[in-house]
């Protein structure tokens, strides 16, 4: 299979074989080069399919590539590409998920992952070549298995309210509320701090968290370790892990094939298949160049190239001033 330099040759390959059709616009370019790379990710796709005898989805966001974009996080709007990706396809074979995100929105996480246990029930293995972090963490959780390579890797899923974590905030007001308990003479330094939060701030904090902490645990009895006879404690403690505020030191912690073996999750090796290995990471060079080398800043599709994907719009030129 093709590394990363072949993988653009490839693609080079074939958009030069669209450009010598003809002379074109430089827009127009740009769609023959957004199709090549197309093409290709397609094709391997469609080979791992091939392979597995499993429907394949890749979810790709841009915000390595083009982290100053809004809506590089997982939303609602992703469920229309998750449709249109499990339209006409034979559902019994299962779905295998590639993921790579820094997460979103809690409401739409779990929304995506209770549609597509509706479709594919149980059925669903995750595949993280890169990075599936805090949200992505929670919808590989939702699998029955998650495959990493040595340089894969999961978040930690304590949830963040306007930028700030959460477990944070609690852990703050109650450092507060113990040095002032001590000394009465504290409320004047804590005050500024604690004036930042609106009314409603800390109960807000309290409730994302065990939601996001139920959602997971549910999620890893019911699926990840259904059938186990310790499969209860396990998601316990799998998600005492996951949500380790101190232990992690920081929400964009990334969390490696080793750490998630510690946490007693399912995982398996990409490298374990050497054909397997192959596909997935010539199928994870292809995004990477479609997400950085064109407009495209989200993709979801299938092996058969049905999906969806978000384009950045154009710089728009200044408006002419009146003479």
């Amino acid at each position: 299979m093709p590394n990363w330099e072949q993988v653009i040759n490839e693609i080079a390959l074939q958009q030069n074989g669209l450009l010598a059709q003809g002379q074109i616009a430089l827009q127009q370019a740009q769609a023959q080069a957004a199709q090549a790379v197309g093409t290709i990710r397609k094709k391997y796709l469609q080979a791992l399919a091939n392979k597995t005898q499993r429907n394949v989805i890749a979810y790709y966001s841009g915000f390595l590539s083009k982290p100053d974009l809004a809506l590089l996080d997982i939303t609602d709007e992703d469920k229309n590409g998750f449709m249109m990706a499990s339209h006409e396809i034979d559902r019994t074979k299962g779905l295998d998920l590639f993921l790579h995100t820094p997460g979103g929105r809690m409401s739409a996480t779990v929304s995506i992952v209770d549609y597509l246990h509706k479709i594919f029930g149980k059925d669903i293995r995750a595949i993280v070549p890169q990075m599936a972090m805090s949200a992505g963490t929670m919808i590989a959780c939702s699998c029955r298995e998650i495959f990493m390579g040595t340089h894969s890797n999961l978040g930690p899923i304590d949830p963040q309210l306007r930028g700030l974590a959460a477990a944070g905030v609690i852990q703050e007001f109650k450092q507060a509320a113990r040095e002032i308990k001590r000394d009465t003479t504290r409320v004047a330094i804590w005050q500024p701090i604690l004036s930042k939060y609106y009314p409603t701030f800390l109960s807000e904090c309290e409730n994302a968290i065990k939601w996001s902490s139920d959602f997971v645990r549910r999620q890893l009895e019911t699926v990840m370790f259904e059938g186990l006879p310790d499969a209860e404690d396990r998601a316990r403690q799998a998600v005492k892990a996951l949500t380790n505020y101190r232990g992690n030191r920081g929400h964009d912690r990334h969390l490696h094939y080793d750490d998630c073996v510690a946490m007693k999750l399912k995982v398996s090796r990409i490298e374990d298949d050497k054909e397997f290995q192959d596909l997935v990471l010539t199928i994870h060079h292809c995004y990477m160049h479609s997400l950085a080398n064109t407009p495209t800043f989200k993709i979801i599709e299938n092996q058969l190239g049905r999906g969806f994907a978000k384009i950045q719009s154009p710089p728009q030129p200044p408006p002419r001033q009146p003479q």
